[in-house]
């Protein structure tokens, strides 16, 4: 929701570390360091580390926010580039959930995860494919100007409010299972947004 208002700001915030850093760095090696940290982090939730996954976590999606920056910096932006960053976003978000509930075993909460996982699976479907049809149509990303590969129609819960949410599981792992349900809702309100998107301009 509140993607496109944060992206350029956030390209303004992190161009000067990233002209800093210039091309001593590649932008696909901070997306895989980006994955890495992610990885820790559902690590330290699975150990019950919650304030060191949290910093984990926040770390994570600050260098996920980087090797866009660096990318454009460089000159270096690549559809493969988008391609493998979506891709290990999508493995970071799986894996947090899963090592909350490895940490909590219990019925209950796994249920929750996957509600949450599955609408993860649902929203994912919801948009990749209507993305390809935009860009079919000439009617993506580039077509739009906007600053990533491909074009996220837009919806209640995107990058910015899963970084928040996905935090609020590190800060309130006594309400884990309410916070699961909460998001798994909010998400696939998303994807009704996104079908009566398409409903309109399809």
């Amino acid at each position: 929701m509140f993607d496109d208002l944060l992206r350029r700001l956030k390209d303004r915030l992190l161009a000067p570390l990233a002209r800093a850093v210039g091309t001593r760095v590649s932008p696909n090696a901070v997306t895989v360091a980006s994955c890495v940290v992610g990885l820790g982090a559902a690590w330290l939730a699975a150990r019950g580390a919650y304030r060191a996954g949290l910093a984990l976590w926040l770390a994570s999606r600050l260098l996920d926010g980087f090797d866009g920056a660096l990318a454009r910096v460089q000159g270096t932006q690549s559809d493969f580039g988008g391609y493998l960053d979506l891709l290990l976003d999508f493995v970071v978000y799986a894996a947090v959930p899963i090592g909350f509930v490895v940490g909590r075993p219990g019925v209950p909460l796994a249920l929750a995860a996957l509600a949450l996982l599955g609408s993860f699976y649902v929203n994912a479907a919801s948009w990749m494919y209507l993305s390809a049809v935009l860009e079919r149509r000439a009617a993506g990303a580039a077509a739009r100007g906007e600053l990533t590969t491909v074009t996220m129609p837009p919806g209640l819960v995107a990058g910015t409010e899963t970084v928040v949410l996905y935090a609020s599981f590190f800060v309130f792992p006594g309400r884990l299972l309410e916070l699961f349900v909460v998001m798994a809702a909010l998400v696939l309100l998303t994807v009704v947004q996104r079908v009566l998107w398409a409903t309109r301009r399809l």
